[in-house]
């Protein structure tokens, strides 16, 4: 690979090039073990949201007495959701709750 080079206030630094690797396993080591300044120009790095990503999620199997599911959905159709994302809301809610608590 061809060295880059940066601009700065004492000149010109050569960059390293960025190696390919074989795996995020290989990448994540190689990180841990250098220094990101040597290989890129964080001058030139401009702000960036991503705004399409998920946070991971895990599929699970929960058991809810007939009556408690019937008002969930009742609930969730009142609100024209769909009763999972509902369902994660009264959640997420009472975990921040009962962390805030906590502290």
């Amino acid at each position: 690979m061809e060295a880059r080079l940066r601009k700065t206030g004492c000149g010109t630094k050569s960059l390293k090039p960025i190696p390919t690797f074989e795996s995020e396993d290989e990448e994540r080591e190689f990180w841990a073990t250098h220094d990101s300044t040597e290989h890129v120009d964080w001058s030139r790095a401009k702000p960036t949201t991503f705004s399409r990503l998920k946070p991971s999620t895990q599929t699970i199997s929960l058991r809810l007495p007939e009556t408690l599911l019937e008002n969930l959905k009742m609930l969730a159709n009142k609100r024209d959701v769909p009763y999972q994302s509902l369902l994660k809301i009264f959640l997420a809610e009472r975990i921040e709750q009962e962390l805030r608590g906590l502290r």
